[in-house]
Formats: structure tokens, C-alpha cells, sequence
């Protein structure tokens, strides 16, 4: 009978000799963080370790002007004045913030030499901690998706011929291994896989159209983890134009599934459907691919720095607005308002005598 030890990675070769295991043993010493980087990334980390500075960071980081003067920055908690202070001075301290004295008040931004990891803590890092405290049960997988895929694949080639039914035989399988490898979606993964290719098969003929065909306008937003405000952005621009406008959204790292906070307001803006991306299904993360942004007019990013490329042609805007997962129910309200505003003005450019009077009261 074989038997197996699974007291240690090792082997034996001999009489008291034991050998490394292949995957132990190697130098790797070279590939850790040299120690007095080390030291100064903790030094940083510990700093930034209380909530209300992390609230601080957040405000200032997500404010439309790029900057915040103390009283504003008072207000994200209840906690007296020489309090802020010290805080906003620990932060300065270590170099996260800058400030600048106007009058009586003093104004904090960012410090732009830490501005892109402070964007990757907060759009990044902080909501994927934030979901990973979230319990989601797994489903199982299919153990026949090939054949599914392949499936899926015969059925849209009819629809789609202009695009030949090798391309949408790859783009089938990209949208599975997509949704599975990086958007972490699992509930439902072939049926959204689905959606996600129709989507993209769409985007591809539409690029493919003759220059000069008339053509709704088409609008992508793009953020981090499209679980927040480019959902939100999207479902708003869909609930006020309706089939006048192509809408999608993206993520350049997209989450697990969309943020708790954001769904109830998704399905208050569908009118009863499931979500923000259209009438077929729930609202769900994706990655942002060359397509959707070949395919759109207008591209609106929010948060996700220069992961989006620069096509010629297009109409790009940044906006910058505070992150759903990060917010409380109230700061999810005031986002939600934000977006409401900015998609209603976006609207009011492309389609003037479609958007609808907004209310006097």
C-alpha cells in the first residue's frame, strides 16, 4: 500500500536526509519589498489606519474642486475642531495631504505625488475589503459549459451573420472566461456570460457600420469596479432617455457583484426590471473591453484613472464622485443626486428635447 505523509512539503532522499519539496526551499528573498521600503509603507499604513482619517482622505480625494478646507472636512464626523486638526496633521505629516492657507481657512488636497495610490487605495483596495466581508453562497459549476458555450454560440451566430460564426464563437468564450476569471461573477455565470456577449456582439457591429449611418447615441461609464457609480450613472441615463440612448457601463477591475447600497435604487430607477443593464437580467460587474469603447460616442469615466484608452473621435469626460461602497446610506443618497444631476445635463447636450422638466418643489 502507498503511503502518503502530509506532515511537511518535503521528500525523503535517504537515511535522515530530507530534500525541499520543488516549491520550497528557492531563494525568493530578492522578490520581497526591501526592508526600508518596507518600513516607510508601514510607517504610511499606520497613519492611515483610523476611520475618520481614512473619511478625511476620502472627501478630499472625492471632492469635484480637488480640494476641501477644514470646515468641510469637520463635518464627516462629530468630533471637536483641535481634533480635525490633529488628524488632518498626521495625514500631512506623513505626506498624503498638502494644504494652503486662504484667509481664515485652510484648504487640503491630495499630494499629487501620492495621488495614484491614494486613488488605488480608495477605489481599489478599500472596496474590495468592504466586499469581501460580504457573505455570498457559491453555486455550482456547470460541468458541460463547453458544450453550453457551444450552444450559445450556434444560437447567435444566426443573429449575428455580418459578424461570421468564428468571431462569435470567440467572443462567447472571451465573455465567459471574463466574467469567471476577473469579474467574479458566479451566480448565474453562463446565463450573464450570454448577456455580456450579445452585448459586445452589438458594439462590434456597430462599429462596423458605414461612416455617416444614422445611429442612436451610444454612452459608456467606466469606474473601478463597475458595482456603484457607473451602474448607477448607467441606469440613470436609461431611466430618463430610454431607448434614445445606448447605455453601458464598465469597470478596468470589476467586483463581485453590485454594491448592497446601490441595488435598491437600481431597481427604483428600472421601474421594476431587474438593473441597470437593460430589461434581459440583474445588474451585474463587467470589464471594460476595446469594443465598448470603440462602439461608444461619449465615454464617462469616474475614478478609474488612464485604464480607459483614448480613441480619436470620442467625447471623453472625468467626473469625479465619491464611491457608493465606502458611503453611508446618506452619502449614497447625495451620489446618487450627484449622478442625477450630471446625467441629466449629459442628456440635455445630446438629446435637448427629449429630457423631461424637472419638478419646481
Amino acid at each position: 500500500m502507498l503511503a502518503v505523509s502530509t506532515s511537511s512539503p518535503s521528500a525523503a532522499t535517504g537515511a535522515g536526509e530530507v530534500a525541499p519539496a520543488p516549491s520550497c526551499g528557492q531563494d525568493l528573498g530578492g522578490n520581497a519589498m526591501g526592508a526600508p521600503a518596507a518600513a516607510h509603507v508601514a510607517a504610511v499604513l499606520k497613519a492611515l489606519a483610523d476611520p475618520l482619517r481614512l473619511r478625511m482622505v476620502s472627501l478630499i480625494a472625492t471632492s469635484p474642486a480637488g480640494e476641501a478646507c477644514v470646515y468641510d472636512i469637520a463635518t464627516v464626523a462629530d468630533v471637536t475642531q483641535p481634533t480635525v486638526s490633529h488628524h488632518l496633521k498626521v495625514l500631512k505629516d506623513i505626506g498624503v495631504l498638502t494644504s494652503e492657507r486662504r484667509a481664515t481657512w485652510v484648504f487640503y488636497r491630495i499630494d499629487p505625488r501620492v495621488r495614484r495610490g491614494v486613488s488605488t487605495l480608495l477605489e481599489a483596495f478599500a472596496p474590495d475589503m468592504v466586499a469581501a466581508d460580504e457573505h455570498r453562497p457559491e453555486t455550482a459549476g456547470l460541468t458541460d459549459v463547453d458544450q453550453v458555450l457551444e450552444r450559445i454560440a450556434d444560437e447567435l451566430a444566426g443573429r449575428y451573420p455580418a459578424l461570421g460564426a468564428d468571431l462569435v464563437t470567440q467572443t462567447v468564450r472571451e465573455s465567459y472566461a471574463a466574467l469567471a476569471r476577473g469579474a467574479g461573477v458566479r451566480s448565474h455565470l453562463v446565463a450573464t456570460a450570454e448577456r455580456f456577449a450579445r452585448q459586445r456582439l452589438d458594439d462590434l457591429l456597430r462599429t462596423r457600420l458605414p461612416a455617416g449611418t444614422p445611429a442612436v447615441p451610444q454612452v459608456l461609464f467606466v469606474c473601478v469596479a463597475n458595482a456603484g457609480r457607473s451602474q448607477l450613472a448607467a441606469a440613470l441615463l436609461r431611466h430618463y432617455a430610454g431607448d434614445a440612448v445606448t447605455v453601458r457601463s464598465a469597470g478596468s477591475a470589476p467586483a463581485d457583484d453590485v454594491h448592497e447600497a446601490v441595488r435598491a435604487i437600481l431597481a427604483d430607477l428600472s421601474d421594476g426590471a431587474d438593473g441597470a443593464d437593460g430589461a434581459d437580467g440583474p445588474a451585474y460587474p463587467k470589464p471594460l473591453t476595446d469594443d465598448a469603447v470603440r462602439a461608444a460616442d461619449v465615454v464617462i469615466t469616474m475614478g478609474c484613472g488612464d485604464t480607459c484608452p483614448v480613441l480619436p473621435g470620442k467625447r471623453y469626460e472625468d467626473w469625479i464622485v465619491g464611491d457608493p461602497a465606502l458611503a453611508s446610506p446618506e452619502g449614497v443618497r447625495g451620489i446618487r443626486d450627484e449622478l442625477d444631476t450630471r446625467v441629466r445635463a449629459l442628456l440635455a447636450d445630446l438629446l435637448a428635447d427629449l429630457l423631461p422638466d424637472r419638478p419646481t418643489s
